[in-house]
C-alpha cells in the first residue's frame, strides 16, 4: 500500500426528512444566502419550497442563482460569483446535482479569493480561502456531495476541466432518498454507470491497495443489484437509498485509500464528448468506459479478469467486458456513440478534440494512436 492521508470534513446528513435541520444549519454561517440551482425541476417537485421554508425559518436574506445546466458553465459561475460578491453572501446553499454543487463550489471560490473561476481550472491560481457550502442533493451520481472536485466546462477555449482541492468539500450535505423519486429512469441509468465509472478508475489506479478493491467491488455490486429494482420501483425509498449512498461512496475517498490516485482517463474522454455533443455524463462512461477496456485487454489483462472474476464470476478479459456491456445494456445506457445518434460522420472531429485537448490517464498513458483506437471502438 502507498503512504495515504484520509481526509473528508463533509457533514452528511442521511435520511427521510434530513432536510428539517437545514435552517438551523445554515444559521451556524450568516444570514445572506445565495441560493443556487439548475433550470427548474426543484420547483416542480416541491423541494425548492421545502428548501425555501427552511431559510425563512431562520429569516435569511436569499439571494438566487438558477440555471445551471446539465453539464455546467464557467459563465454562469463567473454571473454567480459577481451576485454573491454584490449581496456579500455569508453562505451557498446548492440545490440540486453534480453540476450544480459542482458551479457552487468554484463560486465559493471565485467569491472569496476575488478571482476568475477559470484561473482555478487551469490550476493558475491556488485558492487559499472559500466561502461555505451547504448541498443539497437531488441526484445520485457524481459523488460530489462528500468530495473536493468539481468540473466546469468553457466555450471559449473548448475545453471541459476538473478541479481538486480540500477546500471545495461541503460544509454539510443533505441526502433525502425522496428527493430524487422524481430524476427521470435514464438519468437515474445514468448516474448509476457514473458511480461505477468513478469505483473503476480508482481501481485502475496506481497502488496495490487490496482492500480498497474490495471496497469497489462491493460498491459496483450494491449498484449493480439495486439497478433493476430501482429503475422499475422509481419510488422505493429502499433502492434510492442503496443508489444515493452508493454514489456518494464511489467518491468520498473510500476506494482511493492506499493507492497514489486513479487514473481518470476514461472521465477525460467523457468530458470530451459532452463537451461536444453536450450529452449526459453518465452516457459518456457508459460508452467510454468498455472501449478503454478493450484498448487495455493485452496490456492488463491480469487486472480486468479479476475484476471479472469478482463481479460477474468470469475468467477472461473479454467475458469481463461482454458482461459489463450487458449490464449497461440492461439498465439502457448507450454502449455505443451511434446509439445517441453520434455517427462516424463524428469520427474525425471527436479524433481531433481529444488530440488537441491531449486526453490521458494518470497512470495508462495514451497516445495519438490510442485516442484515435478508442473513438474507432466507441463508434
Amino acid at each position: 500500500m502507498e503512504n495515504f492521508t484520509a481526509y473528508n470534513p463533509t457533514k452528511l446528513h442521511f435520511g427521510k426528512n434530513v432536510i428539517d435541520k437545514l435552517g438551523e444549519t445554515i444559521n451556524e454561517y450568516g444570514k445572506r444566502v445565495l441560493l443556487i440551482y439548475g433550470k427548474g425541476s426543484i420547483q416542480k417537485n416541491g423541494i425548492y419550497d421545502k428548501v425555501i421554508q427552511q431559510l425563512n425559518l431562520v429569516q435569511a436574506e436569499v439571494t438566487e442563482y438558477y440555471g445551471i445546466k446539465s453539464n455546467p458553465l464557467v459563465d454562469d459561475v463567473s454571473r454567480a460569483a459577481q451576485l454573491g460578491k454584490l449581496n456579500h453572501i455569508d453562505v451557498i446553499v446548492a440545490v440540486g446535482g453534480g453540476s450544480v454543487i459542482d458551479s457552487a463550489k468554484i463560486t465559493a471560490l471565485s467569491i472569496a479569493n476575488n478571482t476568475d473561476p477559470w484561473a482555478f481550472m487551469t490550476y493558475k491560481v491556488k485558492p487559499i480561502k472559500t466561502v461555505p457550502v451547504i448541498a443539497v442533493l437531488t441526484l445520485a451520481a457524481t459523488g460530489t456531495e462528500m468530495n473536493g472536485a468539481a468540473v466546469l466546462q468553457n466555450h471559449k477555449t473548448g475545453e471541459k476541466r476538473g478541479f481538486v482541492s480540500t477546500l471545495m468539500y461541503p460544509q454539510h450535505s443533505f441526502l433525502d432518498p425522496e428527493f430524487t423519486f422524481s430524476v427521470p429512469k435514464n438519468y437515474t441509468a445514468y448516474g448509476i454507470a457514473d458511480l461505477i465509472a468513478h469505483s473503476l478508475e480508482a481501481y485502475f489506479g496506481e497502488g496495490d491497495a487490496t482492500l480498497s478493491d474490495r471496497f469497489v467491488e462491493a460498491i459496483i455490486k450494491e449498484a449493480m443489484e439495486v439497478a433493476p429494482l430501482v429503475l422499475e420501483k422509481p419510488t422505493n425509498y429502499d433502492y434510492r437509498s442503496r443508489i444515493m449512498w452508493a454514489a456518494t461512496t464511489a467518491l468520498n475517498g473510500l476506494t482511493s485509500h492506499g493507492r497514489k490516485y486513479g487514473d481518470w482517463g476514461v472521465h477525460d474522454i467523457g468530458h470530451n464528448l459532452s463537451f461536444l455533443y453536450d450529452t449526459a455524463h453518465g452516457a459518456t462512461l457508459s460508452i467510454a468506459y468498455p472501449a478503454w477496456l478493450k484498448l487495455h485487454k493485452d496490456r492488463i489483462p491480469e487486472r480486468i479478469a479479476k475484476l471479472g472474476n469478482q463481479l460477474f464470476g468470469t475468467n477472461t478479459v473479454d467475458e469481463t467486458i461482454t458482461h459489463l456491456e450487458k449490464f449497461f445494456k440492461s439498465i439502457e445506457c448507450p454502449i455505443k456513440l451511434s446509439e445517441i445518434n453520434i455517427g462516424k460522420e463524428k469520427k474525425n472531429e471527436i479524433i481531433n478534440q481529444m488530440i488537441q485537448t491531449q486526453i490521458n490517464g494518470l497512470v495508462y498513458k495514451l497516445t495519438d494512436e490510442d485516442r484515435t483506437k478508442i473513438v474507432e471502438l466507441m463508434l
